[in-house]
């Protein structure tokens, strides 16, 4: 074991922490302004397009950087390892972000999102795999680790969309792209200078597997890019599709695990029927979730009042504040679970799910009361997206952290990579959902807005309480595993 020496960590989560902030930096800063590129005038040196359309295409982008997990994991745990996954990765981010950048036509900058998400396929799952690597021993010290990582996501998505949504707001979108691009190389070069304090993880396997399943996704992949270019399918029929394609998919992909794969024992099995409740909970909370850059852009751009010390803010801001949330209240939450554990009183991952869930809906509940106010034509106030980030943070903190590292233990070491692929395959499914949700603010129906709000209210409530209701029969799956 390393000597631990970053805030009592191993020095490889320093490693992760800084890759990962400086990758997250480029996503969310880019995602920050990119459904507002997608939908502002032509004249203001966007594309116009319908909000449906540029729903639908943010929820497409969005989904894909996570779908792509699963081929990801699979890459790392059969031919790469995770630490070669992670390198090509980061190399075909700032490689896509540098597409983005350059002012061309719209073949090009669809181009652009393609490779990161691409990237990012080959980065995510497998960087939070060997964060779990890091502590063989489990246990609280562990989600304490994961709570150290996240701190390094959200710092990076703080400085992300403070810098590049300033640029593209204020100054040009490819500007914006561009500081995107900019920050990847860092991560690059940190993950190259600091590789040392890895070796004992992350490791290519010792037999690699036969490549049919890299070239059938190839050949969907491909199958996917001829059918938009030739027009057959348009972004909003291929985003509808994506909903039952992920469903289909994830369903048979547990199946085959759970209970058709015969060298798992039943513990393991009942393990894996775990994490699929787990993946249905994270779809749900990220389709409320993921709003924030769509939804509650449209909100803030649009019927909030963001005058602040005599200055509009750029509507994209509005979205830091969940960053800002998460970088206020991670590290105490991180505490709190390891007191909680050290008195027996630490909750269930099932409770700690049903209650993100809770406050992913209470979020909703505001946006509901604040677009009620908007309804006679006046501004909202900035309070009213502050108090629901706040609700849809402290949800977060319940949820990912905690879900991360619950998958790194449940999954079975046979399919570790591709199970960690799989949990965000969930998030995949959120983000199209919320993308897709987008499309239903019609600016010339406002007075629909409170009820689209009242709908994810309910569903947020509802899913929270059965998920606290059933925690003892699922913790019980768990077989021992806390």
């Amino acid at each position: 074991m390393q000597e631990k020496n970053f805030f009592g960590h191993p020095m490889g989560l320093m490693v992760l922490f800084l890759t990962e902030m400086w990758e997250r930096f480029s996503y969310y800063g880019m995602r920050a302004i990119l459904f507002l590129y997608l939908t502002k005038g032509v004249q203001e040196g966007a594309l116009g397009l319908p909000e449906k359309t540029g729903g639908a295409i943010m929820g497409l982008y969005m989904a894909s950087v996570y779908l792509l997990t699963l081929p990801g994991g699979w890459i790392a745990d059969n031919i790469l390892g995770q630490k070669k996954a992670i390198w090509y990765g980061a190399i075909c981010i700032m490689c896509g972000h540098l597409i983005l950048a350059i002012p061309g036509s719209n073949e090009i900058f669809f181009l652009g999102l393609a490779t990161v998400a691409i990237g990012t396929g080959l980065l995510k799952a497998n960087i939070s795999s060997i964060v779990g690597e890091l502590y063989p021993e489990g246990g609280a010290k562990r989600d304490a680790g994961f709570s150290i990582f996240y701190l390094g996501i959200n710092l990076g998505a703080f400085l992300g969309m403070f810098i590049v949504g300033y640029l593209g707001e204020k100054v040009g979108w490819h500007y914006g792209f561009g500081a995107a691009a900019f920050a990847m190389l860092f991560g690059v070069i940190n993950f190259r200078v600091n590789g040392k304090y890895l070796k004992e993880v992350g490791n290519p396997p010792l037999q690699k597997s036969s490549l049919t399943y890299l070239y059938v996704v190839i050949a969907a992949l491909l199958l996917v890019g001829v059918l938009l270019v030739s027009g057959i399918l348009d972004s909003i029929s291929l985003a509808q599709y994506m909903k039952y394609i992920i469903v289909t998919i994830t369903i048979l992909y547990f199946a085959y695990i759970g209970f058709l794969d015969s060298s798992l024992t039943v513990v393991e099995k009942k393990r894996v029927g775990v994490l699929f409740i787990l993946f249905i909970g994270i779809s749900i909370f990220w389709s409320g979730f993921e709003q924030a850059s769509t939804t509650l852009t449209i909100f803030a751009d649009r019927h909030t009042d963001r005058n602040f010390l005599g200055m509009q803010l750029p509507a994209s801001w509005l979205q830091n504040a969940n960053s800002m949330f998460i970088l206020i209240f991670s590290a105490p939450m991180g505490f709190l679970w390891v007191y909680l554990n050290s008195k027996n009183l630490n909750p269930a991952v099932p409770v700690k799910f049903g209650l993100g869930l809770l406050q992913m809906g209470l979020g909703f509940f505001v946006m509901y009361l604040a677009a009620k106010r908007v309804l006679d034509g006046s501004m909202a106030g900035l309070g009213w997206l502050g108090i629901t980030y706040m609700f849809h943070t402290l949800g977060e903190l319940c949820i990912s952290p905690v879900g991360l590292s619950s998958y790194t233990k449940l999954a079975p070491k046979k399919y570790y990579s591709q199970l960690m692929g799989l949990w965000f395959v969930g998030a995949a499914l959120g983000n199209l959902i919320a993308g897709l949700f987008a499309g239903n603010f019609d600016e010339s129906n406002v007075a629909a807005m409170p009820d689209l709000f009242h709908q994810v209210f309910l569903i947020g409530a509802v899913s929270g309480l059965v998920m606290i209701v059933l925690y003892k029969p699922i913790k019980n799956w768990m077989g021992g595993v806390k």
